[in-house]
């Protein structure tokens, strides 16, 4: 078996190196968004949800409150997001407020937040490729993230959403996983991994491997990873304790959500860390077969108490869906479709979403069966496999494979390089190097689908999962803030709107809306279907309960699609012929964004 390799650079040296390349990326992601960008918050919906969050925060949202009370039916919808990330950029916005309007300080701070997140990704990328392999795998890596950074959407000026967040926390825990620094970093992982149970539930699969892959490391090699194992354990226990009730209302101490941090994950990140902490420190000493045993009873002991506490979350928490908002929301989420749903619709994707996991798996294995640098492999191979898991069940897992991919492919390019550098001219070295450099990132992949497949999807959202957004569901010239404002000069009210325009209406107006798309408004969201749905006899009655004031549509764009078939008698579809009930009174509007007020009961 081959040992495993690698050096050290000095950590001035190492900051220098991240400090350049960040420099490098963030200019790079400015010069390729800004000049062309048309509004300063991104275009998913998520990134208007959350400006709309830090600014009702910013204007006296108590901490613990997550109630947008402006969404769905009334009292509001409890939103399942932390202010973990609500917190830096209302400071931002705060501090840039001192010197600026409100909007130049929020579109400052926008700015400032995702790019300021590509720094931890690449310390920790380009210090995994020195550890394990020296100088040319750390640029390799810095190479590579950089590339990912500036493609994946997630970082660009505006995306203000968590994903950038929790990718950077995942970022921190496979370096210090691979690299295997001291018992300060364990720690650090630790608490990164409570911190990613804290920012959201899309990590839980990863951080629930994390602590498999510390925990099979400590029954392997027991007393030699004692310290590493305790300061894991006591990072992950005592992390997630302090985010639970710095984040958490007394109230809510009890409730058990699958969602987002709650009593079930902080119990069981507790418990299974706890239980992981304590038998580092009476058991280390032991044979390696009866630390095995107790990780048995460490597992079995935790899946006891989350059948015990929350038996709910051992399934799809979206699986409580009603059959109807599946149909016509749920199943037309570009991120929250399954691989075999992309290939029917965009096959164009598969190769940019899934072919650099697949390649760095395949590097893996590889090298496993070579013997090289066994530890680091092994843990790669399982965080991908786990990532492309996911992935394979929803299409947005596909951003952590890409994002792990770039440790175990840096470490194959250097190597590459290395050989086509001893082979002295011979085409075959050469040749493996330059496919496996253009095969590495997802942009080459995206590039060859959409030349390949001739399909019309865009290229940006080919190089990212991250496809639910307004600006490809609905047109900018309806949701954005000179289409908007015949609207937002009405007095507040109730409106009814397409569930992706329930966002931008909260950002641009004063009124509450029925829809926006996230699985918490299952009230409102169907409210707004049945309204959208209903023949327009029928709907009047629909309107009145649920105290909808007016109506907006965009001309361009029908309510995804269910003006088609048996719906097409329904209001919203005609009123987009030109059908308008007499309850229903038209009203002026700008840039195709409809508008209808519901005229008193007689």
């Amino acid at each position: 078996m081959a040992r495993e390799t690698g050096s050290s650079a000095s950590p001035g040296r190492q900051a220098r190196r991240v400090a350049l390349y960040g420099a490098a990326t963030i200019i790079f992601i400015c010069l390729i968004t800004l000049p062309q960008a048309r509004d300063y918050v991104g275009a998913d919906n998520d990134d208007a949800m959350r400006l709309v969050e830090v600014r009702d925060f910013l204007a006296g949202q108590g901490w613990f409150d997550l109630m947008q009370y402006r969404l769905g039916l009334p009292p509001g919808v409890l939103m399942h997001w932390s202010r973990l990330v609500d917190a830096p950029i209302a400071a931002l916005i705060r501090a840039f407020a001192t010197l600026f309007d409100r909007e130049r300080a929020e579109a400052l701070a926008l700015a400032a937040w995702p790019l300021s997140l590509t720094l931890p990704v690449l310390a920790a990328f380009g210090s995994a490729g020195q550890a394990l392999g020296g100088r040319v795998a750390s640029h390799v890596a810095l190479i590579l993230s950089s590339i990912y950074l500036a493609t994946s959407n997630r970082f660009l000026p505006g995306a203000i959403d968590h994903h950038n967040v929790q990718l950077a926390l995942v970022a921190v825990m496979t370096a210090v996983l691979v690299t295997r620094p001291g018992w300060r970093g364990y720690a650090l992982a630790g608490a990164a991994a409570g911190a990613a149970l804290a920012v959201g539930a899309e990590t839980t699969p990863l951080v629930a491997a994390v602590c498999g892959l510390v925990a099979v490391t400590w029954a392997l090699e027991g007393r030699a990873f004692q310290g590493r194992c305790v300061a894991f354990s006591l990072g992950l226990a005592l992390g997630v304790t302090a985010l639970f009730f710095a984040t958490i209302p007394p109230a809510r101490y009890w409730v058990v959500t699958c969602d987002a941090l709650s009593f079930g994950f902080y119990a069981l990140a507790v418990a299974g860390g706890g239980f992981l902490g304590l038998a580092g420190l009476l058991a280390s000493g032991r044979g390696r077969v009866a630390r095995f045993a107790c990780l048995a009873a460490i597992g079995a002991l935790t899946g006891a108490l989350a059948v015990r506490i929350a038996p709910d979350c051992l399934g799809n928490p979206l699986a409580g869906l009603d059959p109807m908002l599946v149909t016509l929301w749920l199943d037309k989420v570009s991120e929250a479709r399954s691989i075999a749903a992309l290939a029917r619709t965009e096959p164009n994707l598969l190769g940019s979403l899934y072919a650099p996991g697949l390649f760095a798996l395949a590097a893996c294995a590889f090298a496993l069966w070579r013997g090289e640098r066994v530890r680091a492999h092994a843990v790669l191979a399982v965080l991908l496999l786990v990532s492309l898991g996911v992935a394979i069940v929803q299409v947005r897992g596909a951003m952590f494979s890409n994002l792990l991919a770039i440790v175990p492919l840096s470490l194959l390019l250097a190597d590459l390089r290395a050989r086509h550098l001893a082979a002295k001219g011979r085409l075959a070295p050469a040749l493996a190097f330059g496919l496996a450099a253009l095969c590495a990132p997802s942009a080459p992949w995206a590039v060859a689908g959409y030349v390949l497949l001739k399909k019309p999807a865009k290229l940006e959202a080919a190089v990212d999962s991250r496809q639910e957004n307004a600006a490809d569901q609905a047109s900018p010239n309806c949701y954005g803030a000179a289409a908007m404002a015949p609207l937002a000069a009405l007095e507040p009210t109730t409106v009814a709107a397409d569930v992706d325009a329930g966002t931008w209406i909260l950002r641009f107006t004063p009124h509450r809306v029925l829809a926006a798309p996230y699985h918490r408004n299952q009230a409102g969201m169907l409210a707004e279907l049945r309204i959208a749905l209903a023949p327009p006899a029928e709907a009047e009655a629909l309107l009145r309960k649920a105290d909808v004031g007016v109506i907006a549509l965009c001309e361009a764009d029908g309510p995804r699609g269910a003006f088609k078939g048996p719906y097409e008698n329904g209001l919203f579809a005609r009123l987009a012929a030109g059908d308008v009930p007499p309850y229903l009174e038209p009203l002026p509007f700008a840039d195709g964004l409809r508008l209808y007020r519901v005229r008193p009961a007689s």
